[in-house]
């Protein structure tokens, strides 16, 4: 691919609800283009996007996609993204090197919750954006009202550029709201220009009072000519779209059919026509040096710097850093310094990568998306800058994982090839997460969901071709006392030669501290127990806290206090003492009314307003706290609560379930309360069958 200037370039990022369209509709903007010689689809597994092999087995979208497309004398860097929640992750990373956004929608279909949040991801980072609405060769579709929808949840902003023609069932063209005029394609693969037919003129006078409204609204100038009852023209109208659409006042809506790959020649156009070209975006770091703001602006003249937005680590094609240039421009063999890291990473040759297939190519200019190979150190949302100006810019936020399984290998002896293979999924996957939680003899693997996960367990072994099992995890319930015992333990044995003998007499009591496993004191008198056999005790009692004798979890707020004992001139030991003072605290733990505590989080969740009595009645079956309720922007409500972490287990689902993906929750530890009797009981009962 020949190399862009910043002027030529668009990144344009696809968004919208799983199964909207959005890879079908880059299928057929790269076969337009040239790229391919013909269209692939989703359902024949063989589309330029969904080029993994998971990908192609589910049949959407799981992993975002760079495809640059060459359209007349312009390169538009497509981002395709997973349209599903479970890769937020892959989304995230898109929009962080995205200067616009094209939200897709099925017309079929209509708004659903991927289209909100689509919405509201732009909103945050007031990026430009187009809405595309497909399968207008479906009869089933509904332009009109996709348009009303939008204007019903959006206002003024939203401007429809073209509305369908259809006749005997059939999708044969386009009116052209701004021109007035109506578009039919030809034989050819042209269009003919007509006049619109009568039964579209009530649609094409209501979508262009919606876009006239939209163009009004863009100056004081307008405003007033507008309800003067003045007429734009066609430049005018033009002119105030490209600053409209630029500044995120005016939202225009296309349509078309991706399968027939009809309206792509009009959304490239209004793609170069319409959005910015990187330089004429903002983009600002901090220089290291003299912590003063590093303003990029993708400006080819500055020193070099570059974002990684992205990590590809496969086993088939190697890892391959993805990268928008900020600034500068970035040639073979250039050295670059990480101050993250605090090292210089050679770049090589530089790649431009499509679907799964890379490029080599000379330099890339400040605006542009492509690849470094083999950084040593580097990961996603790293900078490259050069030593003499080191530069670092924003990482971009990437969602918590908060649902989270506990695995292990089907085969012993994969451990290690199952570390190599997790280690390059982390890399790729920053919503993926492994935490080692010895306390409960369980290793954890966090992701965005229970859906995620499975799917990374299916890519091990498709990939790395090691399997493992993914269980429920076992929650980290602790076992404590709520009143004082006192007990003596004499462990005594005699085996030939020397025995062994120690003899504790100890209390057991609340300590008052749960954040600490057990204080030791003692207080004896007279050499009943010599001095150098205390620490023994007290290392009785730490091995003892680690499982408790209740149900086998660790210990808290336990004091234990050694007042007397008796020892062996001959027989007594540093081994028999630990061993008296673990059966001690067995024997007094037991005496001391023990309980069960069990973790609680404090849990927020995000929902639709017509949502939250749903949401409320499933956390009251969840023994939740609802401790109150917060109305934040957007029509959502904050429900605060405080929950068992027992039953949080497949939350995710259920919630999803609910709200039909359009409700989010976090959580975090607050403390441990008793457990209800029942909980406790079943608990108890599982560790004695163990």
């Amino acid at each position: 691919m020949k190399v862009f200037t910043t002027d030529k370039i668009r990144n344009v990022v696809l968004l919208g609800h799983g199964g909207s369209g959005k890879t079908s509709l880059t299928e057929a903007m790269a076969f337009l283009s040239g790229i391919t010689t013909r269209m692939g689809s989703v359902a024949a597994g063989n589309t330029i996007s969904d080029c993994d092999k998971e990908e192609i087995k589910m049949k959407f979208s799981q992993k975002t996609t760079v495809v640059p497309i060459q359209w007349d004398d312009y390169k538009v860097n497509i981002l395709d993204t997973p349209g599903f929640p479970d890769f937020i992750g892959e989304t995230q990373e898109a929009l962080s090197a995205a200067d616009a956004a094209i939200i897709v929608v099925s017309g079929k279909s209509g708004i659903e919750s991927g289209t909100k949040r689509a919405w509201e991801m732009c909103e945050k980072r007031k990026l430009p954006r187009m809405i595309f609405v497909t399968c207008m060769d479906d009869d089933k579709a509904s332009f009109r009202e996709v348009v009303q929808e939008l204007q019903q949840l959006y206002g003024r902003r939203i401007a429809p550029f073209h509305l369908p023609l259809r006749e005997n069932e059939q999708f044969v063209g386009y009116v052209n709201v701004i021109q007035q005029r109506a578009k039919r394609w030809n034989a050819q693969g042209g269009v003919d220009k007509t006049d619109v037919p009568d039964y579209s003129l009530d649609n094409l006078n209501i979508c262009r009072d919606a876009l006239i409204e939209a163009v009004a609204e863009t100056s004081e100038e307008f405003m007033e000519r507008f309800f003067g009852g003045e007429e734009f023209s066609e430049d005018e109208i033009r002119q105030a779209l490209r600053v409209g659409v630029c500044d995120s006042s005016i939202v225009p809506v296309l349509m078309g059919s991706n399968t027939m790959a009809k309206g792509m020649y009009t959304l490239m156009a209004d793609i170069i026509k319409y959005f910015p070209s990187p330089d004429k975006c903002k983009c600002a770091g901090i220089n290291t040096v003299n912590n003063e703001v590093f303003q990029a602006d993708y400006d080819f003249a500055k020193p070099k710097s570059a974002y990684i937005f992205k990590t590809i680590a496969d086993p088939y094609i190697g890892k391959y850093s993805l990268i928008k240039v900020n600034s500068g421009v970035l040639k073979t063999d250039d050295v670059l310094f990480n101050y993250h890291r605090d090292t210089d990473e050679r770049v090589g040759k530089l790649y431009v990568i499509c679907g799964n297939k890379v490029e080599e190519v000379k330099e890339l200019h400040a605006g542009d998306i492509g690849a470094l190979a083999k950084l040593t150190e580097s990961v996603t949302t790293d900078t490259l800058s050069t030593r003499k100006v080191p530069v670092t810019y924003l990482r971009a936020p990437i969602s918590k994982p908060y649902v989270y399984r506990q695995y292990r290998v089907v085969n012993k002896g994969d451990e290690d090839k199952l570390a190599s293979a997790l280690s390059k999924m982390l890399a790729e996957d920053l919503t993926l997460k492994t935490v080692n939680d010895a306390e409960n003899s369980q290793t954890l693997i966090y992701g965005i969901s229970g859906q995620h996960l499975e799917i990374v367990k299916d890519a091990l072994m498709e990939k790395y071709k090691v399997g493992i099992e993914l269980d429920r995890p076992r929650i980290a319930f602790k076992e404590t006392i709520r009143k004082k015992a006192d007990t003596e333990y004499k462990y005594k044995k005699q085996s030939g030669g020397h025995g062994q003998y120690g003899h504790v007499k100890m209390t057991f009591e609340p300590s008052g501290n749960m954040d600490v496993p057990y204080e030791f004191d003692q207080i004896v008198v007279g050499g009943a127990v010599p001095k150098n056999y205390f620490p023994a005790v007290e290392k009785g009692i730490a091995e003892a806290v680690k499982c408790g004798p209740l149900a086998k979890y660790p210990v808290t707020g336990i004091k234990a206090v050694l007042y007397d004992g008796s020892y062996h001139p001959v027989d007594s030991s540093e081994m028999a003492f630990k061993v008296a003072a673990e059966q001690a605290f067995k024997k007094g733990f037991m005496d001391a009314k023990p309980v069960l505590l069990e973790p609680i989080a404090s849990l927020k969740v995000v929902v639709p307003e017509n949502y939250t009595g749903d949401v409320m009645g499933d956390l009251n079956k969840r023994r939740a706290r609802v401790m109150g309720m917060n109305l934040i922007e957007g029509g959502y409500q904050e429900i605060a609560a405080e929950i068992p972490f027992l039953e949080l287990y497949e939350y995710d689902t259920k919630l999803f379930s609910i709200t039909r993906g359009s409700g989010t929750f976090s959580y975090e530890f607050i403390r441990y309360e008793q457990a209800p009797d029942e909980i406790a009981e079943k608990e108890i009962k599982a560790a004695q069958a163990e």
